[in-house]
Parts: structure tokens; C-alpha cells; sequence
């Protein structure tokens, strides 16, 4: 039987991050040969995998990296068992070379078939380290874009990860970016505007916002409470010239109701206005990032934010979330 020396093991320990006893053992079932070593390495992790495979993944690290040029971006996420592993810094390390070797990755099949380290690939990587930790291990998120200008965020923990990507190299771009980036990790908007949902999506979501308000109004009903406001819309995609006249002409009725001089209603319709479409525009204000309140400052939307940068546009973005 072939001499195992201390050294030896150590070395294969570098190079896989397995146990010591691990790598012992693995070295003399191989007869001192590295390859196969890692071979052994790895079929232990098919095993564990088996054995495993319906276990939750929901814990890991989601990582943002964006190329030296700034025009790529990807976010991906490692995703593992337990919040313990999750934290690990070599756990951790290992999620961020992912994402470096993912930015020459066009989707997530490439990604998993690039090449990690000696004609390894992504995929077998993963495998090597789901026997290494003794835990489902796998590639939850990927998502990549390409830009004029990229950034990125991480927030904090690596539980939430964004890239997003504008239309020029503004000047503090940098700035910029990353504001946006963490208006998106924070408020998990899904699309950039009211204007790219589909019609038939807006109509069903609609009824189905307002009959949780009216189921719950009951209730509220019941125990004396104030009544939720029923909506008649929830995007600004409904609120089309003829609505908004409409509205405009019944917050004119009110203010003579209410025996407003009318020298003054110039200075009450604007608020009027925009409460009207504060209230009709909920879906939006949740799911589309450039219509919502800017969490740096909420008497602006993120559009105006935007602007504030000068002729630049918010092209593209994707985020990765374990939360």
C-alpha cells in the first residue's frame, strides 16, 4: 500500500477543501494519485446527493459581480441547507468565484459546463463540495445582463444580490447604479414600468386585490374598525385620459360639496389628483421599479431619481434572492 504523507493529504485538502480524513482516506484508495483522489472526492459527493436530493436548498450566499469594463453582470446564488454552512467564509470565497467564472457564462447550462480550476467544470465543482460539506449543494439563481453601464449590490448577509444596468457612463455612475441597485434588493421590484404588463395580467390581478380589500372590510366590519379604500384600479396602465378627467371632474364635485371657493380649487386639485393616482396605483408602486418611491427619498419616484442623473435610462436588471 502506497505511503500517505501528511503533506500529501494537506495538498489535496488546498485543492478540494475537504476534511483531512477526507483527503486521507481518499488518497490511499487512490494509491497517492491526485486525479483520482479527487475522482473518489467527488463520488462521494454523488452519494450525498442521492441521499439528500429532496432536502430544502434555501439557505446559501447570493453574489453580484460585475466585468472591469462595467458592460456585464451577473447574479448568482449557491444555495446549501443550513444558515451555518451559508455563513462559512471558505462557503462564501467559493460562491464569489462562481460568479467570477459566470460573467464569460451566456446562461446557466454554460455556466455549470465552464471550467472551474484543471478541466473541472462548475458542475463537478459543486458535486465535489456537496460530499465535502455533507449538504445539498447547488446553483439556485443565475442571471446575467449587458449594458452601457452595470452595477451591482450585495446586501448585507448575502441574502440578496442585484445588478442593473443604464443606457450611458453618466457622470458617478458608480452612484447611480448602486442606488438603484439597492432600491431593487430592497422593494424586489419585477419589471421597470406599468407600461410592459400585459393587459389580461393587470384585469385578473385587479379583481383579485379587490376582493381580498372587500373580504377583509368585512371583518374590519365586524370588530367596529375603519374600512380599507377599495380601489377601482391598480395600475397607472388603467388610468387612461377618460378616468383621469372623470376624476378630476368628481374631485371638483366634492370641493363645491364641500363649499370650496372655486378661486381655490387650483391649489387643491394637484393633491387631489395625486392621491387619486397614489390610490390607483399599487401593483405599480410594488413591482415596478421605475414607479416607485425612491427609498432615499420618497417624495420622488425612482424615475426622478433617475433623471436627476441627466439623459440616462434604466435599461435592464435582475435580482437573485435566498430570503
Amino acid at each position: 500500500m502506497t505511503k500517505i504523507t501528511a503533506a500529501e493529504v494537506s495538498k489535496l485538502r488546498k485543492m478540494t477543501g475537504a476534511g483531512m480524513m477526507d483527503c486521507k482516506n481518499a488518497l490511499v484508495e487512490s494509491d497517492g494519485d491526485f486525479d483520482k483522489a479527487i475522482s473518489v472526492l467527488r463520488k462521494k459527493g454523488q452519494k450525498v446527493a442521492a441521499k439528500r436530493a429532496d432536502r430544502d436548498s434555501s439557505e446559501g450566499a447570493a453574489i453580484a459581480k460585475v466585468n472591469d469594463a462595467k458592460t456585464v453582470g451577473v447574479v448568482i446564488s449557491l444555495n446549501c441547507e443550513t444558515d451555518f454552512v451559508a455563513k462559512n467564509s471558505d462557503y462564501v470565497a467559493l460562491a464569489r468565484k462562481f460568479a467570477e467564472i459566470a460573467l464569460n457564462a451566456s446562461d446557466k447550462e454554460a455556466f455549470l459546463a465552464s471550467e472551474y480550476e484543471n478541466g473541472m467544470s462548475v458542475a463537478d465543482k459543486v458535486l465535489e463540495q456537496t460530499g465535502v460539506i455533507g449538504e445539498k449543494i447547488e446553483i439556485g439563481g443565475f442571471e446575467r445582463i449587458e449594458a452601457a453601464y452595470v452595477g451591482s449590490y450585495i446586501h448585507v448577509g448575502n441574502k440578496i444580490a442585484t445588478v442593473v444596468g443604464i443606457s450611458k457612463a453618466v457622470e458617478n455612475a458608480e452612484t447611480l447604479t448602486k442606488d438603484v441597485a439597492m432600491q431593487i434588493a430592497s422593494m424586489g421590484a419585477t419589471t421597470l414600468s406599468y407600461k410592459d404588463f400585459d393587459a389580461s395580467f393587470v384585469s385578473a390581478e385587479t379583481e383579485a386585490r379587490i376582493a381580498v380589500i372587500k373580504k377583509d372590510n368585512i371583518e374590519l366590519g365586524r370588530l367596529g374598525k375603519t374600512l380599507k379604500n377599495v380601489p377601482l384600479y391598480i395600475s397607472r396602465a388603467q388610468l387612461t385620459d377618460e378616468v383621469l378627467a372623470k376624476a378630476e371632474e368628481d374631485a371638483k364635485a366634492e370641493l363645491k360639496a364641500e363649499g370650496k371657493p372655486e378661486q381655490i380649487w387650483d391649489r387643491i386639485l394637484p393633491g387631489k389628483m395625486e392621491r387619486f393616482i397614489s390610490d390607483n396605483t399599487t401593483l405599480d408602486q410594488e413591482q415596478c421599479l421605475l414607479d416607485q418611491d425612491f427609498i432615499k427619498d420618497a417624495k420622488q419616484n425612482v424615475a426622478d431619481y433617475v433623471k436627476s442623473y441627466g439623459d440616462v435610462k434604466v435599461v435592464n436588471f435582475k435580482r437573485v434572492s435566498l430570503a
